[in-house]
Protein backbone atom coordinates (compact mmCIF):
# COMPACT_ATOMS: atom_id res chain seq x y z
CA UNK A 1 0.00 0.00 0.00
CA UNK A 2 1.28 3.68 -0.92
CA UNK A 3 0.47 5.97 2.34
CA UNK A 4 -0.64 9.17 1.17
CA UNK A 5 -1.34 12.62 3.14
CA UNK A 6 -3.05 15.29 1.72
CA UNK A 7 -2.16 18.60 2.60
CA UNK A 8 -4.44 21.43 2.10
CA UNK A 9 -8.29 20.27 2.03
CA UNK A 10 -9.62 22.84 0.33
CA UNK A 11 -11.82 22.48 -2.92
CA UNK A 12 -8.99 20.54 -4.93
CA UNK A 13 -7.54 18.93 -1.51
CA UNK A 14 -10.92 17.48 -1.39
CA UNK A 15 -11.65 16.10 -4.84
CA UNK A 16 -8.18 14.52 -4.92
CA UNK A 17 -8.99 13.17 -1.48
CA UNK A 18 -12.29 11.67 -3.26
CA UNK A 19 -10.03 10.39 -6.21
CA UNK A 20 -7.29 8.77 -4.73
CA UNK A 21 -9.27 7.01 -1.82
CA UNK A 22 -10.83 5.04 -4.52
CA UNK A 23 -7.13 3.62 -5.36
CA UNK A 24 -7.02 0.12 -4.21
CA UNK A 25 -3.73 0.16 -3.52
CA UNK A 26 -3.14 3.62 -1.38
CA UNK A 27 -3.90 4.51 2.17
CA UNK A 28 -4.74 7.91 2.85
CA UNK A 29 -3.26 8.01 6.64
CA UNK A 30 -3.73 12.12 7.70
CA UNK A 31 -4.54 15.36 6.02
CA UNK A 32 -3.41 18.76 6.90
CA UNK A 33 -5.30 22.08 6.57
CA UNK A 34 -5.77 25.13 8.56
CA UNK A 35 -9.42 25.23 9.27
CA UNK A 36 -10.29 23.74 12.90
CA UNK A 37 -14.10 23.38 10.94
CA UNK A 38 -12.53 20.93 8.11
CA UNK A 39 -10.29 19.18 10.74
CA UNK A 40 -13.14 18.86 12.87
CA UNK A 41 -15.71 17.14 10.24
CA UNK A 42 -12.99 15.11 8.95
CA UNK A 43 -12.33 13.66 12.39
CA UNK A 44 -16.12 13.38 12.56
CA UNK A 45 -16.89 11.31 9.53
CA UNK A 46 -13.75 9.86 8.39
CA UNK A 47 -12.82 6.99 10.92
CA UNK A 48 -8.84 6.05 12.10
CA UNK A 49 -7.26 9.56 9.78
CA UNK A 50 -4.84 12.06 11.43
CA UNK A 51 -5.54 15.67 11.07
CA UNK A 52 -2.80 18.23 11.76
CA UNK A 53 -2.91 22.12 11.35
CA UNK A 54 0.50 22.34 10.42
CA UNK A 55 2.60 20.56 7.55
CA UNK A 56 5.55 20.03 9.32
CA UNK A 57 3.95 17.87 11.71
CA UNK A 58 2.90 15.37 9.65
CA UNK A 59 6.20 15.63 8.17
CA UNK A 60 7.02 14.80 11.89
CA UNK A 61 4.57 11.90 12.85
CA UNK A 62 3.69 10.14 9.99
CA UNK A 63 5.18 7.50 7.97
CA UNK A 64 4.42 8.56 4.83
CA UNK A 65 5.19 7.16 0.61
CA UNK A 66 3.90 10.08 -0.71
CA UNK A 67 1.84 13.67 -0.52
CA UNK A 68 -0.55 15.29 -2.56
CA UNK A 69 -0.14 19.46 -1.81
CA UNK A 70 -3.40 21.56 -2.62
CA UNK A 71 -2.18 24.72 -0.55
CA UNK A 72 -2.11 27.98 -1.97
CA UNK A 73 1.10 28.48 -4.48
CA UNK A 74 3.00 30.78 -2.09
CA UNK A 75 3.44 27.16 0.22
CA UNK A 76 4.24 24.50 -2.45
CA UNK A 77 8.15 25.00 -2.59
CA UNK A 78 8.68 24.96 0.98
CA UNK A 79 5.97 21.98 1.47
CA UNK A 80 7.60 20.04 -1.51
CA UNK A 81 11.55 20.73 -0.17
CA UNK A 82 10.33 19.41 2.97
CA UNK A 83 9.15 16.12 1.49
CA UNK A 84 12.08 15.62 -0.60
CA UNK A 85 14.12 15.85 2.97
CA UNK A 86 11.81 12.85 3.91
CA UNK A 87 12.27 11.04 0.49
CA UNK A 88 8.52 11.22 -0.02
CA UNK A 89 6.62 11.51 -3.47
CA UNK A 90 4.88 14.49 -4.52
CA UNK A 91 1.92 15.42 -6.40
CA UNK A 92 1.11 19.28 -6.08
CA UNK A 93 -1.03 21.47 -8.19
CA UNK A 94 -0.15 24.26 -10.34
CA UNK A 95 1.49 25.80 -10.12
CA UNK A 96 4.54 24.36 -8.30
CA UNK A 97 5.98 27.45 -7.62
CA UNK A 98 5.80 31.17 -8.50
CA UNK A 99 9.85 31.19 -8.99
CA UNK A 100 11.53 29.54 -12.08
CA UNK A 101 14.24 29.25 -10.56
CA UNK A 102 13.03 27.62 -7.51
CA UNK A 103 11.15 25.45 -9.57
CA UNK A 104 13.81 24.39 -11.38
CA UNK A 105 16.12 23.95 -7.85
CA UNK A 106 12.77 21.30 -6.76
CA UNK A 107 13.05 19.19 -10.24
CA UNK A 108 16.87 18.80 -9.86
CA UNK A 109 16.35 17.49 -6.28
CA UNK A 110 13.59 15.56 -6.77
CA UNK A 111 15.40 13.81 -10.02
CA UNK A 112 18.97 13.32 -8.09
CA UNK A 113 16.53 11.76 -5.28
CA UNK A 114 14.52 9.68 -7.96
CA UNK A 115 11.26 10.64 -6.37
CA UNK A 116 8.09 10.77 -8.52
CA UNK A 117 7.41 14.45 -9.02
CA UNK A 118 4.08 15.69 -10.81
CA UNK A 119 1.90 19.08 -11.48
CA UNK A 120 -1.42 19.42 -11.75
CA UNK A 121 -1.78 20.07 -15.21
CA UNK A 122 -4.78 18.04 -15.55
CA UNK A 123 -5.04 19.01 -19.52
CA UNK A 124 -2.28 16.50 -19.98
CA UNK A 125 -4.55 13.42 -19.50
CA UNK A 126 -7.70 14.91 -20.95
CA UNK A 127 -8.66 12.16 -23.62
CA UNK A 128 -9.40 14.70 -26.13
CA UNK A 129 -6.06 16.66 -26.10
CA UNK A 130 -4.11 13.38 -26.22
CA UNK A 131 -5.99 12.51 -29.30
CA UNK A 132 -5.13 15.37 -30.32
CA UNK A 133 -1.24 15.43 -29.55
CA UNK A 134 -1.58 11.97 -31.16
CA UNK A 135 -2.87 13.40 -34.68
CA UNK A 136 -0.10 15.96 -34.31
CA UNK A 137 2.57 13.70 -33.96
CA UNK A 138 1.61 11.31 -36.75
CA UNK A 139 1.21 14.21 -39.09
CA UNK A 140 -2.84 13.81 -39.52
CA UNK A 141 -3.00 17.70 -40.51
CA UNK A 142 1.38 17.79 -41.52
CA UNK A 143 3.47 20.52 -40.18
CA UNK A 144 1.63 22.29 -37.78
CA UNK A 145 2.42 26.38 -39.14
CA UNK A 146 0.16 28.16 -36.43
CA UNK A 147 -1.92 28.22 -32.97
CA UNK A 148 -4.09 29.68 -30.84
CA UNK A 149 -4.78 28.70 -26.78
CA UNK A 150 -7.27 29.69 -25.32
CA UNK A 151 -8.96 29.44 -21.55
CA UNK A 152 -12.03 31.56 -19.99
CA UNK A 153 -13.55 31.19 -16.41
CA UNK A 154 -15.87 33.25 -14.31
CA UNK A 155 -13.16 33.19 -11.60
CA UNK A 156 -13.17 36.72 -10.39
CA UNK A 157 -16.38 38.39 -11.26
CA UNK A 158 -16.74 41.38 -8.80
CA UNK A 159 -14.67 43.92 -7.41
CA UNK A 160 -11.51 42.67 -5.34
CA UNK A 161 -9.99 44.46 -2.64
CA UNK A 162 -6.54 42.45 -2.64
CA UNK A 163 -7.67 40.44 0.65
CA UNK A 164 -7.17 36.75 -0.57
CA UNK A 165 -4.34 35.35 -2.13
CA UNK A 166 -5.82 35.65 -5.38
CA UNK A 167 -5.03 39.33 -5.58
CA UNK A 168 -1.51 38.24 -5.06
CA UNK A 169 0.59 37.60 -7.47
CA UNK A 170 3.14 36.62 -5.00
CA UNK A 171 0.96 34.20 -3.57
CA UNK A 172 0.42 32.70 -6.78
CA UNK A 173 -2.72 34.69 -7.62
CA UNK A 174 -3.65 36.31 -10.89
CA UNK A 175 -5.09 35.02 -14.39
CA UNK A 176 -1.43 33.99 -15.47
CA UNK A 177 -0.68 31.78 -12.74
CA UNK A 178 -4.24 30.64 -11.66
CA UNK A 179 -5.78 30.00 -15.73
CA UNK A 180 -3.31 30.91 -18.42
CA UNK A 181 -1.04 28.34 -17.07
CA UNK A 182 -3.17 25.78 -17.96
CA UNK A 183 -2.99 27.49 -21.71
CA UNK A 184 0.68 28.05 -22.00
CA UNK A 185 1.47 24.08 -20.67
CA UNK A 186 -1.19 22.92 -23.12
CA UNK A 187 0.94 24.05 -25.71
CA UNK A 188 4.06 23.08 -24.28
CA UNK A 189 2.59 19.23 -24.43
CA UNK A 190 0.89 19.91 -28.10
CA UNK A 191 3.33 21.71 -30.13
CA UNK A 192 6.42 22.77 -27.87
CA UNK A 193 7.97 25.79 -25.67
CA UNK A 194 8.18 28.45 -27.71
CA UNK A 195 11.89 30.11 -27.99
CA UNK A 196 10.33 33.89 -27.77
CA UNK A 197 7.46 35.81 -26.50
CA UNK A 198 6.45 39.05 -27.63
CA UNK A 199 3.19 41.28 -28.02
CA UNK A 200 2.45 40.31 -24.12
CA UNK A 201 -0.61 42.50 -22.46
CA UNK A 202 -2.35 42.15 -18.93
CA UNK A 203 -5.68 43.88 -18.55
CA UNK A 204 -7.05 44.66 -14.80
CA UNK A 205 -11.03 44.04 -14.83
CA UNK A 206 -11.98 43.81 -11.46
CA UNK A 207 -8.70 42.85 -9.03
CA UNK A 208 -6.61 45.66 -7.67
CA UNK A 209 -3.44 44.14 -7.55
CA UNK A 210 -2.84 41.05 -10.59
CA UNK A 211 -4.20 40.81 -14.13
CA UNK A 212 -7.57 39.61 -14.77
CA UNK A 213 -6.77 38.83 -18.41
CA UNK A 214 -3.70 38.10 -20.88
CA UNK A 215 -2.51 38.18 -24.26
CA UNK A 216 0.76 37.38 -25.81
CA UNK A 217 2.16 35.85 -28.93
CA UNK A 218 4.66 33.23 -28.88
CA UNK A 219 7.54 32.29 -31.72
CA UNK A 220 9.52 29.38 -32.55
CA UNK A 221 12.93 29.60 -34.32
CA UNK A 222 11.24 26.64 -36.40
CA UNK A 223 8.97 29.33 -38.15
CA UNK A 224 6.19 28.42 -36.36
CA UNK A 225 3.62 31.14 -34.27
CA UNK A 226 0.97 31.26 -32.01
CA UNK A 227 -1.37 32.99 -29.65
CA UNK A 228 -2.78 32.70 -26.27
CA UNK A 229 -6.07 34.95 -24.94
CA UNK A 230 -7.35 34.40 -21.30
CA UNK A 231 -9.93 35.68 -19.37
CA UNK A 232 -10.81 34.69 -15.95
CA UNK A 233 -13.44 37.12 -15.57
CA UNK A 234 -15.28 36.56 -18.81
CA UNK A 235 -18.87 35.36 -17.31
CA UNK A 236 -20.66 33.94 -20.57
CA UNK A 237 -18.80 30.34 -19.42
CA UNK A 238 -20.18 28.51 -16.39
CA UNK A 239 -16.94 26.59 -16.33
CA UNK A 240 -13.17 26.73 -16.89
CA UNK A 241 -12.62 25.81 -20.83
CA UNK A 242 -9.88 25.21 -22.58
CA UNK A 243 -9.91 25.75 -25.96
CA UNK A 244 -6.79 25.04 -28.66
CA UNK A 245 -6.88 25.68 -32.53
CA UNK A 246 -3.94 24.33 -34.51
CA UNK A 247 -3.52 25.02 -38.25
CA UNK A 248 -1.31 22.68 -40.47
CA UNK A 249 -0.13 22.34 -43.97
CA UNK A 250 -2.80 19.64 -44.23
CA UNK A 251 -5.43 20.40 -42.35
CA UNK A 252 -6.64 21.68 -39.14
CA UNK A 253 -8.04 20.90 -35.24
CA UNK A 254 -10.57 22.66 -33.22
CA UNK A 255 -10.91 21.07 -29.70
CA UNK A 256 -11.87 21.90 -26.00
CA UNK A 257 -11.92 19.19 -22.95
CA UNK A 258 -15.17 17.80 -24.51
CA UNK A 259 -14.67 17.24 -28.52
CA UNK A 260 -12.85 18.10 -31.78
CA UNK A 261 -13.09 18.84 -35.49
CA UNK A 262 -10.46 18.32 -37.79
CA UNK A 263 -10.39 20.10 -41.22
CA UNK A 264 -8.40 17.75 -43.58
CA UNK A 265 -7.75 18.82 -47.77
CA UNK A 266 -7.34 14.70 -48.30
CA UNK A 267 -8.80 12.04 -46.59
CA UNK A 268 -7.12 9.16 -44.77
CA UNK A 269 -8.71 6.14 -44.16
CA UNK A 270 -6.33 4.76 -42.07
CA UNK A 271 -7.60 7.11 -39.12
CA UNK A 272 -11.40 7.04 -40.56
CA UNK A 273 -11.26 10.66 -41.51
CA UNK A 274 -12.55 12.17 -44.48
CA UNK A 275 -11.98 14.89 -47.02
CA UNK A 276 -12.86 18.06 -45.02
CA UNK A 277 -14.70 17.82 -41.48
CA UNK A 278 -14.44 15.56 -39.15
CA UNK A 279 -16.20 15.21 -35.72
CA UNK A 280 -15.15 13.10 -32.74
CA UNK A 281 -16.49 13.67 -29.06
CA UNK A 282 -15.41 12.91 -25.74
CA UNK A 283 -17.14 9.99 -25.85
CA UNK A 284 -15.41 8.50 -28.84
CA UNK A 285 -12.04 8.67 -27.23
CA UNK A 286 -12.64 8.45 -23.91
CA UNK A 287 -10.62 5.65 -21.62
CA UNK A 288 -12.80 4.89 -18.65
CA UNK A 289 -11.36 5.34 -15.05
CA UNK A 290 -12.48 3.77 -12.03
CA UNK A 291 -14.17 6.68 -10.23
CA UNK A 292 -15.24 9.62 -11.67
CA UNK A 293 -15.02 13.48 -9.92
CA UNK A 294 -14.97 16.50 -12.73
CA UNK A 295 -13.85 14.51 -15.65
CA UNK A 296 -11.61 11.43 -16.34
CA UNK A 297 -8.37 13.22 -16.47
CA UNK A 298 -8.63 14.61 -12.93
CA UNK A 299 -8.71 10.23 -12.09
CA UNK A 300 -6.28 9.69 -14.73
CA UNK A 301 -3.63 12.01 -13.47
CA UNK A 302 -3.66 10.72 -9.59
CA UNK A 303 -3.78 7.03 -10.76
CA UNK A 304 -0.39 8.03 -13.06
CA UNK A 305 1.09 9.36 -10.30
CA UNK A 306 1.04 6.25 -8.35
CA UNK A 307 1.70 4.09 -11.13
CA UNK A 308 4.68 6.22 -11.49
CA UNK A 309 5.78 5.66 -7.79
CA UNK A 310 4.65 1.75 -8.33
CA UNK A 311 6.88 1.14 -11.85
CA UNK A 312 9.82 3.02 -11.48
CA UNK A 313 10.63 2.83 -15.06
CA UNK A 314 7.26 4.68 -15.68
CA UNK A 315 8.17 8.40 -17.26
CA UNK A 316 5.86 10.87 -15.74
CA UNK A 317 3.84 12.74 -17.90
CA UNK A 318 4.05 15.99 -16.28
CA UNK A 319 7.01 16.24 -13.93
CA UNK A 320 8.24 19.82 -12.15
CA UNK A 321 10.78 19.63 -15.57
CA UNK A 322 7.94 20.09 -17.82
CA UNK A 323 6.21 22.32 -15.20
CA UNK A 324 9.34 24.29 -15.00
CA UNK A 325 9.21 25.11 -18.88
CA UNK A 326 5.38 26.47 -18.19
CA UNK A 327 6.82 29.00 -15.29
CA UNK A 328 9.74 29.92 -17.69
CA UNK A 329 7.21 31.21 -20.27
CA UNK A 330 5.21 32.73 -17.65
CA UNK A 331 8.57 34.46 -16.72
CA UNK A 332 9.01 35.31 -20.15
CA UNK A 333 5.00 37.03 -20.35
CA UNK A 334 5.77 39.28 -17.39
CA UNK A 335 8.66 40.24 -18.52
CA UNK A 336 7.96 40.98 -21.92
CA UNK A 337 5.20 43.23 -20.41
CA UNK A 338 7.10 45.16 -17.97
CA UNK A 339 9.99 45.98 -20.77
CA UNK A 340 7.42 46.31 -23.95
CA UNK A 341 3.83 46.45 -22.72
CA UNK A 342 3.41 49.01 -20.77
CA UNK A 343 2.93 53.55 -22.23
Amino acid sequence: MTNIGIIGMGRMGITHYSIINSHQDVTITAVVDTSSLVLSLVKKYIAGIHTYSDYNDLFDNESLDAVIICTPPVLHYPIALKAAEKGIHVFCEKPFTTKKDLANELANIFDHKRLVNQVGYVNRFNDIFQSVKEYIQKGVIGEVIQFKSEMYSRTITKSEEGHTWRDSRENGGGAVFEVASHAIDLVNYLVGKPDKVTGSSMIQIYSKNVEDAVNATFLYKKGLTGTINVNWSDESYRKPTNKIEIFGSKGKILADQHGFKVFLKKELPEYQLREGWNTRYITDVFKPVPFYVRGNEFTSQLYHFIDCINDEQKTNLCSFRSATNTLEVIDAIFNDFEQNGKF
